[in-house]
């Protein structure tokens, strides 16, 4: 067949036209934001803190798209979790970027940010990506694709409100400086990205993550404390210091709520909403309390997670099918058209998002594993981790702790240097004692009452050591506070879960379960940096 020019441009354009349609992706990335969205509340039997947090964009979203009631964190721990998210691999595949700190990026892994950038795609970045920093060999690609020209102080949100307040801004405006950082950091991304190009965006404030101001839940978001009364999961006391310390939380989820509003309203009024997909969720569970960051419980690995994308499947569509976070680098590559490399292991949701059913959409996606190896590397004596994996279905939790002679939460430091664990240092200072738990009102609230015979539970619950093996019936127990690991009515469903999960970590090259399993309690994992 003989081309001549005039029809050779024509095609050329064509193929242009088509790359030009390739869907943008908006990615929203909260710090330490866990299972927590008014639109979960409706889906609840019973009133907890999804009855009293206030998010209209995720719901909006949620409502124009589908919502994940069964989305999950590979690794309750910031770095493994954002490697796993970034790579599509489960996080022990991840080399040094399986830990906290003293992670390294192995550059040989692909990416998918990098992916989408080298098959044509725009990509930046404002606030935070990957934990240890926005190094040139990092997998979104470092500096190059940081966009904060306005600035970062909408990561300290409360902290900045209430300065602003204290020199006479109202509420309004102490707000309003920093939704304009928002927006400003927003535009400087769409500026640089050429006229012809789709866009990836990854907007990762951490205002979730401690500190925020003591009392801001309550004075820039008016939540009650009290309005949390009886509505705490079973492994809180239900006291005021703790009620507060949530609400405190749960307003920082409001800020990240608001500024979703902006960026959504922003590409509204550029008309690319409707040819973007939106993702928001977050990298794990709320910090500084028991049973969630760094833990393998659902406070600290079950996230909330929500879906906009035009044109496939309905509106408002519930789906009870499990994902791992990982399986969000092999969806935005399908989406980008972009050939998904063998080597990762998260399932693009692709075909789960283009169905028109609700509950359970792929029958196969039954279960999720998560895991922990270290996470401060000053927590324990040696540097060493607490190794852990966990396998969660619709019924039960199984998880197995590899090493139950460690405390989970970190060594319980005695006082230094005339420290006394004082409310203020335990509320302030995270490496006082139990390391791997951040500092805050809940953490000192617990040490400090760990004695009494209301909070010993608790103390038990948050830092004592576990045993080797734990299983908790979700339909009884959905706070899993009731270990059934050595109860002979759950023996085979417990050998069950163990043979399933041990399977899955050998079949996906986990050093844990492989050789003699001691590879993360080695150089280069615990050396010192």
């Amino acid at each position: 067949m003989k081309f001549y020019p005039a029809i050779l441009l024509s095609l050329l354009l064509s193929s242009s036209v088509v790359a030009d349609e390739r869907p943008n992706i908006l990615f929203a990335f909260a710090d330490d934001w866990g299972h927590y969205a008014s639109a979960y509340a409706r889906l609840e039997s019973e009133a907890g803190p999804n009855s009293v947090v206030m998010t209209p964009n995720f719901d909006r979203i949620a409502d124009q798209g589908a919502l994940f009631t069964n989305a999950f964190v590979n690794s309750p721990s910031c770095t493994p979790c954002r490697s796993s998210l970034l790579s599509g691999q489960y996080f022990f595949r991840t080399g040094q970027a399986a830990i906290l700190q003293g992670a390294v990026w192995d550059e040989s892994i692909p990416s998918f940010p990098l992916l989408l950038r080298d098959a044509g795609y725009h990509i930046g970045q404002t606030y935070k990506v990957w934990s240890p920093g926005s190094v040139r060999d990092a997998p979104f690609g470092g500096r190059d694709y940081e966009y904060e020209s306005a600035g970062s102080r909408f990561n300290r949100f409360s902290q900045h409100v209430t300065a602003s307040m204290d020199k006479g801004a109202s509420l309004l405006e102490a707000k309003r400086e920093l939704y304009d950082e928002v927006l400003g950091n927003f535009e400087s991304f769409l500026d640089a990205r050429p006229s012809d190009a789709p866009f990836c965006y990854w907007f990762g404030p951490t205002n979730v993550h401690r500190k925020w101001t003591r009392g801001s839940g309550k004075t820039l978001w008016g939540l009650d404390p009290d309005d949390l009364k009886g509505k705490l999961p079973a492994f809180l006391p239900d006291v005021h210091t703790v009620r507060e310390d949530m609400v405190d939380y749960l307003g920082e989820v409001m800020a990240f709520d608001s500024a979703l509003g902006l960026l959504l309203d922003r590409l509204a009024l550029a008309g690319e909403l409707d040819n973007t997909i939106v993702v928001v969720s977050g990298d794990h569970g709320i910090p500084g309390f028991t049973h969630s960051k760094t833990d393998l419980y659902d406070s600290g690995t079950h996230v909330a997670l929500t879906i906009r994308w035009p044109g496939k499947g309905g509106a408002g569509r519930v789906i009870t099918d499990f994902v791992n976070l990982m399986d969000l680098a092999p969806t935005f590559l399908e989406a980008g058209n972009v050939s998904i490399p063998d080597v990762m292991t998260g399932r693009s949701l692709v075909d789960v998002l283009d169905s028109s059913q609700e509950g359970r959409v792929d029958s196969s996606r039954s279960y999720v594993v998560t895991g922990r190896e270290r996470h401060v590397a000053m927590s324990r004596e040696g540097r060493l981790p607490y190794p852990h994996r966990a396998l969660r279905t619709d019924d039960f939790l199984y998880i197995r702790n590899f090493k139950p002679d460690r405390y989970p939460g970190g060594d319980p430091l005695p006082p230094k240097n005339g420290d006394t664990h004082s409310e203020h240092a335990l509320t302030e200072n995270t490496f006082i004692t139990y390391a791997d738990i951040d500092a805050g009102p809940t953490k000192a609230w617990l040490v400090l009452n760990g004695e009494t015979e209301y909070g010993k539970k608790y103390y038990d619950w948050a830092f004592g050591r576990r045993p080797g093996e734990e299983l908790y019936d979700l339909n009884k127990d959905p706070d899993q506070v009731v270990n059934l690991a050595s109860d002979p009515w759950y023996g085979e469903k417990r050998d069950e879960l163990r043979t399933r999960l041990l399977e899955i970590l050998e079949e996906n090259g986990d050093p844990r379960v492989l050789g003699d399993g001691s590879t993360f309690d080695k150089v280069p994992y615990t050396v010192d940096f």
